[in-house]
């Protein structure tokens, strides 16, 4: 018999009772359940159950999985008709996902209060986007928009670069110089010695048209520090300070500062994560913007 044949598994059990020439009352009799019972199996009106699956299997000599299989589309079925695809549920799942928005709303980056209200989250994040609507939002896959950057990027890393973007954007600074950038290096460098001395380095790099913007990194995103420009004479170096250590502190700065003078990442935003071991040297697997900065940043700390 091709189950393929039936919509339901009344269908089926009615189609069996059928062949063996028996009524619902015989069949009822033989299950030990009230004739009202079996008229709601067969009619489609109650589910059948695992238990009553492995009954009827030994009664007509099916497969239990037989009547289970059916039911499972049968409901599926039901539930199609019930439940319309909803393209925003997609994209919640990608952006309530794919970003750590307690995280965010906790920091104050978005203005919402709980996770939960949905609807001011989503605003908030569209918002802090910079979209009019969350299907806008470019870590969708269909989002026309997309930032470009010199190596890919993840939701939780791409959300860290537009915090920076944010407070950067709101930043007065001189006009930028690379004469005064490289006269900056110098001034740097004697500020080595002593720790204390490195809370001096956002004035003089304002001072020489760099926009210094320090915030911490989102726990997954492993970011030391990113190079990019709002425009072609407005550099932005951002750092995270995720190591407490004074030597990661200078030769991420040092490393940025580079990119600036370089004007890397003017044509796509230079971020750089987990910028230790081999990836602060200059073996061939680094990129040739790399090897120089993290050149000059080793020169830096160590001449």
């Amino acid at each position: 018999m091709n189950t393929d044949d039936f919509r339901t598994p009344g269908q089926l059990v009615e189609a069996l009772l059928e062949r063996h020439g028996w009524t619902q009352r015989t069949l009822a009799v033989i299950l030990g359940v009230n004739e009202a019972t079996l008229n709601r199996l067969v009619a489609g009106k109650a589910p059948i159950t695992a238990e009553m699956a492995i009954i009827l299997g030994e009664i007509f000599d099916l497969k239990a999985e037989t009547f289970l299989e059916l039911q499972k589309k049968y409901e599926l079925a039901q539930a199609r008709i019930v439940t319309r695809p909803d393209p925003d549920r997609a994209n919640r799942a990608a952006l309530f996902g794919g970003l750590p928005v307690s995280e965010m709303i906790k920091r104050g980056w978005i203005d919402a209060k709980d996770v939960r209200d949905v609807q001011r989250v989503e605003n908030a994040l569209a918002k802090f986007f910079g979209v009019e609507s969350i299907n806008e939002i470019e870590i969708l896959p269909h989002a026309t928009k997309k930032t470009n950057t010199f190596t890919p990027v993840t939701p939780v890393q791409l959300a860290w670069i537009y915090r920076v973007k944010e407070i950067a954007s709101e930043m007065m600074v001189a006009k930028y110089s690379p004469t005064a950038v490289r006269n900056a290096v110098d001034l740097l460098s004697n500020l080595l010695s002593a720790p204390e001395e490195a809370r001096k380095v956002p004035r003089i790099l304002a001072e020489c048209g760099i926009r210094y913007v320090i915030v911490e990194s989102l726990s997954p995103a492993k970011i030391d520090g990113v190079c990019f420009w709002l425009n072609d004479f407005s550099p932005v170096i951002g750092m995270s300070l995720r190591f407490d250590r004074i030597d990661n502190f200078w030769f991420v700065l040092r490393h940025e500062i580079e990119h600036v003078l370089q004007r890397h990442g003017q044509t796509a935003i230079m971020l750089d994560t987990e910028l230790e071991g081999e990836r602060a040297g200059t073996g061939a697997n680094i990129s040739k913007e790399e090897r120089i900065a993290n050149e000059a940043a080793a020169e830096f700390c160590v001449p």
